[in-house]
């Protein structure tokens, strides 16, 4: 198979090691540029890179791309590969319908969401918070439309309940990897005829700005002394699903605290983890 691999953050990684392992590797991948990471500000690649980068051995016949935008010169070097189709895990850039246009076969999406529930930038966040029971992950062909496109195949259910982000997207993107590297076979031999999505059903989510996870000190105490054991199970879903990013937090004695981890103990909302302004994080008995 002839594809390029469009992904950069974490979530992608997982779904390219997972192709890569089963025989399945790109002919290239397309990912952001490398970036100052942390306090000395080391200039990083994106982790899709770093599969590449630090496979052994190196895997030398997937070429990197990393255009800083998707402009003519990008779109020449694209359609120079001549590949028969574009797989896109978390790329994080719009994708003209000029570059959609480029493959024969059209480009896959990789949504972790079960189509069409859960549209939009936070689907993995979303979930949780919302206090969805299952989720799963959806294989679509991309449009001019957000998550919009007819449905190739879609994964078995996934359980949410109590689970942190990074825990939950790991799943995901496992389930996504696997869902792949058994799909694409089939897509590319014309075995497989997708379905519209069904407009009816469709959800949406939106991007989680660090406002959202604000708590109210008031709302906080309430859930601690079990008072509301409902706002407890609500902010235990807030605390894990914007765990790490952009990470709960609250104000005590004048100072912004971050809420790393919670737990329901007696229907009292317990924290675990916490870290207060200017410290380390402090796990608490």
């Amino acid at each position: 198979m002839k594809y390029v691999f469009f992904g950069t953050p974490r979530f992608a990684a997982i779904v390219l090691e997972r192709l890569i392992g089963d025989g399945k590797p790109p002919i290239a991948i397309v990912c952001n540029p490398d970036k100052p990471v942390g306090r000395e500000k080391v200039i990083t690649p994106p982790p899709t890179k770093q599969v590449i980068l630090n496979a052994a051995p190196p895997n030398d016949q997937i070429q990197i791309l990393q255009p800083a935008k998707i402009d003519n010169e990008f779109l020449t070097q694209l359609r120079s590969l001549n590949a028969d189709f574009f797989v896109v895990a978390a790329y994080a850039k719009i994708l003209p319908d000029e570059l959609l246009k480029i493959p024969p076969l059209g480009v896959i999406g990789t949504h972790p969401s079960p189509l069409p529930k859960l549209r939009g930038p936070s689907p993995i966040q979303s979930a949780i918070i919302e206090g969805v029971e299952k989720t799963g992950v959806t294989l679509y062909l991309i449009d001019e439309k957000v998550d919009h496109g007819p449905i190739i195949s879609k994964s078995g259910e996934i359980d949410v309940y109590h689970k942190n982000y990074l825990e939950l997207e790991k799943l995901l993107a496992e389930s996504a990897g696997e869902l792949l590297a058994h799909t694409l076979p089939q897509f590319v031999k014309g075995e497989i005829i997708p379905k519209p999505q069904t407009e009816t059903e469709a959800t949406f989510t939106k991007k989680i700005k660090t406002e959202d996870a604000y708590i109210e000190p008031s709302v906080l105490e309430s859930a601690e002394s079990g008072n509301n054991t409902d706002k407890s199970e609500e902010l235990l879903r807030k605390i894990l699903g914007m765990n790490p990013e952009p990470g709960t937090y609250t104000i005590r004695n004048g100072k912004r605290v971050k809420l790393l981890g919670a737990k329901i103990v007696d229907s009292r909302l317990k924290l675990t983890t916490i870290q207060e302004e200017g410290k380390r994080p402090r796990f608490l008995s």
